[in-house]
């Protein structure tokens, strides 16, 4: 009898463990994790698996000659499925200074209750000195 391949392996990020994981299904389709050291090795693959998340980062166009680009962030993990559709949302993004770090520019994103925010602050571009 040979040893059941697994259907999926990964790398634990959720401690500084990086444990080798390695997913099974039985034959009742439920899912069996090995190789984990903690808890959280177990959550982490399940979730992975599953139901896949990202926090995003990218930029955005500003309305400034400081910085023409602003960079921003989501709130939490989004979904994967929603990443390519918010990417296109946010570089079709442009946004006039003032603009503070952490304020929301796209708010509950496709209705995940995922924010897109700005990564940092930019004020007003002063006008050129006469």
């Amino acid at each position: 009898m040979s040893k059941q391949e697994p259907i999926q392996e990964m790398i634990c990020i959720s401690c500084p463990l990086g444990c080798r994981l390695s997913l099974y299904k039985d034959e009742k389709e439920e899912l069996t994790v090995t190789g984990n050291k903690c808890k959280r090795g177990v959550v982490y693959a399940e979730e992975e698996f599953y139901s896949p998340k990202r926090v995003v980062t990218c930029t955005c166009r500003a309305e400034s000659m400081v910085l023409p680009r602003l960079p921003v962030r989501t709130t939490t993990a989004l979904p994967k499925e929603h990443i390519d559709e918010l990417l296109k949302a946010a570089y079709e993004l442009t946004v006039k200074p003032p603009v503070s770090c952490g304020q929301v520019l796209i708010e509950d994103f496709n209705g995940t209750g995922v924010n897109l925010i700005a990564s940092m602050s930019l004020a007003r571009d002063r006008a050129p000195a006469r």
